[in-house]
Order: structure tokens, then C-alpha cells, then sequence
């Protein structure tokens, strides 16, 4: 398995560039819209520094190795950091949340960050901080999702830099978080119980609209300073936009019955159990719910204008990406790498199986980047689907989060209940758990070639657990007699599926 650089070392250095450069710092590059962002930007002419906390999740992007392109590792909370990232950088993109807890935990977070974000900007020189937030009414009554994207655009324009924040609502895109609600909630559930939210009018924008309003912003000069609304043409109820989905998925118009009794806590454990999302994701965005989201004015699309896509050509377009597996990043890209667990000392268990492939290593490879998603897990499928069921009722991602593309993977990315750890083309494939477990765990596919024969393999598959405590000890000899089954099966289909493809 490989791992990514240390915290804080660069992985190419910032050296002293002129602005005529057009160089622009982007925080948050592995997520959802920071990884749209940055190969928009250098098609508009500019040179792009990247800052990641996991830059190997940067490394299969096409855009990574075009020459413009810098990446930095480190955290954001380090000033220090922030100002060699910065240095050099004439405008720099503000694209990080800290949504993983409700409450003062995340919000103080989010606060603390763009201070030391702001100051290091003043320090180095920046002319101007671009930041996306949140499309909302102003007022005491803002959700805390909502108040905490206000305390960022004030922590962000308390030094002498101008900030430019783009306030926008439900953003409509493949693999977005607000977009998978609405779709798993309408595909799944022909009658819903609501909370009185679904009355709540809203403006969302397709994700193409912000990403072209973002790369505008540093040649307008109008909106230095400017906070602008953003969003597209239509305005309606969460109700009305879950019949807009159900009629762009062929379904049956959906029976909404709005009850006031539930509160977002609730509302948040409902789409934990039915969507992808988690519900420490899902409770800041349900409690955001009950706010309007509508523009003010039309300052934005007047200063830059664009075709503003409507609600059913937006939810078209992303349910066309989904189809045709082009998704270019998902909301589960976004988050660190957890660092390996110490697998030295200690009670900890190895199954190990081998298998010989009468296939080559690359398609060996290809047949194992295929597990999970909508593929399965080529034997004992219900059992899997049982295990992530269980998972999502105990709070875990289950397997609903699929995987962005179906026969490639690439480091960091979300596959079920598992994140890719290491990946080594054509030799090896890590994926850590990310499910609810009493201890840490595993599973490793090494390719090693036959010394003999160009056209044969042997397949190594390795499961590893760390327990912790006597449940984690209790768990690992509960599961062990279904690994014979499960895994297995799982090497046996991995055989078959590279066999009949070579």
C-alpha cells in the first residue's frame, strides 16, 4: 500500500510569481465543486495552486498533471502553511466547510479557519478572496447551517483583503449532497410524510451556472467587495421541485403530506435511513430547510452574464452524468484520509486467500476495481447489502453511496462502506472500512504476475482487523465463519470476470 506526503510539505514549491500570471489559489480542490472548479479555471487562462489535506486524491484528475498546475499539502489551519500557499496567488478561492457536526463544533470551526485563512491572505498579498456560501433570508431566524456560513463571510472580510461571496442556494449537479437527497427521497418513497419545510420556497442553480459565476468573478471588477445572490431562473417549493425530479425520472406524481411535528433531528435520521448522506451531513442541511432561499436582486447575472439553466433542464443534464457514469466529483469525495492503524503489537487478525488467475495482471486489476457499487461484490450480494443495511442503522455510510464511476477508482474516493486507501494500477488495490466497527479493518487485493507466464496471476487478498476491546474481539470471531463464504466467492468471481474478459 502507498501512502500520501507528511502534513505540510508541499508537493511542488510555491516559488515568487507576478500576478500577470494570473495565478489563483483553490482550497478544498478534492471536493465536490473546488475539483469541478480548478479545470475550468485553467481553461479560462489562469495557472491553479491546489492546497489538499490528501493530495494522492488529486492524482488521477486529468488536470493534476497539466504543467499549471501546483499542489500543496497541508491543512488550512496551519497559518504558517497557508501563507507559502498563498504567496504569489492574486485571488484566491475559499471553498471549505467543516459540516461533520451539528452545532458549535462545526460552526467554530468554520469560523476559526477563515480568520487564519484571512489573515494569512493580508499577509501575503492577496488581492482578493472569492466564497461560496449560503443563499439565505438575513435575520436572527437563519438556521445554524446558514448562521455559520454569515460568521465566514465576516471572519473572511475582517482584514483588508476584498471578499466576494457568492451566496447560493440548492445546487442541482451529479453527485452533489442536495441533489442526492432530492433523488433518493423521490425514487424511493412514493407517499412521504414531510415536515412543514416542503412549503419553504427555494431557488437552486445548476452546479454549470456557479462554476461559470466563480471563474468570472476576478475579471469583473464590479464585484470587488460585493456580496451576490445567486441562483436560476425559477423559484418554487421543495414540494413543487420533488414533482419536478419524480417527472424527470418517469415516476408517478409523489403523495406530500406535510405533518408539523418533525423536527430537522428527526428529519435528519430519516435521510440518513433513505439517501447516502449521513446524518451529521444531513441535519445542518435539514435545518437550513426552513429558510427561504431566494435572490434579493439580479446583480449577479447583470454583472455576469449567463444562461441561467432551469430546474428541469438542470436535474436532466445530472441525471444524464449519472447515467452515462461521467460524474465528475461527488459530495463523498471530500473529507482527510485517516492515516493507517498501527497494526504492530496488540491482538490483531489477518485472513489471507490466494487465488491463480489464468488472466494478465491489468485485467486481474480491472476485475477488482469493478467490486462494490451497482457490480456487487461478485458472490453472497444479499449478505452485503444485509452488512450495510445494519450499517446505516447504526449511523454508518451502508452501501448507498455506490461509486462514481463504475470500472475505474481512484485514490480517496467513497466505494459503499469502504474508502480507497492505496491503489498501485495494475498491482494493488486498498480499501480501508468506513462502517461502524468496534476496531479498524482492511481489505487488500496485491496482483503479483507468474514469473513463468505472461498470461497467468495469483491474486492475494488480505483482510486485516484491529480490534477494540472485547466487542471488537467478539465481532472478529462472529464474522470469521462467513469469510470462507464471502470472500471466497468474492475471489472466485474476480476469476471469472477477468478470464472471460481476456
Amino acid at each position: 500500500m502507498t501512502g500520501s506526503k507528511q502534513p505540510g510539505i508541499p508537493l511542488s514549491q510555491p516559488s515568487s510569481h507576478t500576478y500577470d500570471q494570473r495565478r489563483v489559489l483553490v482550497t478544498g480542490a478534492s471536493g465536490y465543486i473546488g475539483g469541478r472548479l480548478v479545470p475550468r479555471l485553467l481553461d479560462a487562462g489562469y495557472h491553479v495552486r491546489c492546497l489538499a489535506r490528501s493530495p494522492r486524491k488529486l492524482t488521477d484528475r486529468a488536470w493534476a498533471q497539466d504543467p499549471r498546475v501546483e499542489i500543496v499539502t497541508g491543512d488550512a489551519a496551519d497559518e504558517h502553511l497557508l501563507r507559502h500557499a498563498l504567496s504569489g496567488c492574486e485571488v484566491a478561492y475559499y471553498l471549505i466547510h467543516s459540516m461533520l457536526a451539528a452545532g458549535a463544533a462545526y460552526r467554530d470551526a468554520d469560523r476559526r479557519l477563515a480568520e487564519t485563512f484571512a489573515r494569512a491572505a493580508a499577509a501575503t498579498g492577496v488581492q482578493r478572496i472569492i466564497y461560496l456560501g449560503g443563499l439565505g433570508e438575513t435575520g436572527e431566524n437563519l438556521s445554524e447551517h446558514l448562521t455559520s456560513r454569515r460568521e465566514v463571510e465576516h471572519a473572511l472580510a475582517v482584514g483588508p483583503v476584498p471578499v466576494t461571496v457568492l451566496r447560493a442556494a440548492m445546487i442541482i449537479g451529479s453527485g452533489s449532497a442536495s441533489f442526492e437527497i432530492l433523488r433518493y427521497l423521490v425514487e424511493r418513497l412514493p407517499v412521504m410524510i414531510t415536515p412543514r419545510w416542503v412549503r419553504t420556497e427555494c431557488q437552486p442553480i445548476a452546479v454549470r451556472n456557479v462554476l461559470e459565476y466563480l471563474v468570472a468573478c476576478p475579471d469583473v471588477p464590479e464585484t470587488t467587495g460585493r456580496t451576490l445572490d445567486i441562483g436560476g431562473p425559477d423559484i418554487l417549493t421543495y414540494r413543487e421541485l420533488m414533482q419536478v425530479m419524480a417527472a424527470a425520472l418517469h415516476l408517478r406524481k409523489r403523495w406530500i403530506i406535510p405533518v408539523p411535528v418533525l423536527t430537522p433531528k428527526l428529519s435528519s435520521l430519516w435521510i440518513h435511513l433513505v439517501t447516502p448522506l449521513s446524518h451529521r451531513i444531513a441535519r445542518p442541511l435539514a435545518e437550513g430547510l426552513r429558510n427561504r432561499v431566494v435572490c434579493r436582486d439580479d446583480s449577479a447575472v447583470r454583472l455576469m452574464p449567463q444562461r441561467l439553466l432551469p430546474v428541469r433542464e438542470s436535474i436532466d443534464l445530472a441525471l444524464g452524468r449519472l447515467a452515462g457514469h461521467t460524474v465528475e466529483t461527488a459530495w463523498s469525495d471530500a473529507g482527510p484520509i485517516p492515516g493507517d492503524p498501527d497494526w504492530a503489537g496488540g491482538a490483531n487478525f489477518v485472513d489471507q486467500r490466494t487465488i491463480s488467475i489464468a488472466a494478465p495482471a491489468d485485467r486481474v486489476y480491472d476485475a477488482v476495481c469493478r467490486i462494490g457499487g451497482g457490480q456487487g461484490y461478485y458472490a453472497a450480494d444479499f449478505l452485503w447489502r444485509l452488512r450495510g443495511w445494519m450499517d446505516r442503522m447504526v449511523g454508518g455510510p451502508g452501501l448507498r453511496r455506490g461509486r462514481r464511476n463504475p470500472e475505474a477508482v481512484g485514490f480517496g474516493e467513497a466505494l459503499d462502506f469502504w474508502r480507497v486507501t492505496g491503489i498501485e494500477p495494475g498491482r494493488r488495490l486498498t480499501l480501508r472500512a468506513e462502517m461502524k466497527l468496534p476496531g479498524d479493518a482492511l481489505l487488500d487485493f496485491a496482483i503479483e504476475p507468474d514469473a513463468n507466464s505472461s498470461g497467468t496471476c495469483t491474486l492475494i487478498q488480505t483482510a486485516r482487523f484491529k480490534p477494540r476491546g472485547l466487542l471488537g474481539l467478539a465481532y472478529w470471531w462472529a464474522v470469521v465463519p462467513l469469510h470462507g463464504f464471502v470472500f471466497r466467492g468474492m475471489l472466485q468471481g474476480i476469476r471469472r470476470a477477468a478470464e472471460k474478459r481476456e
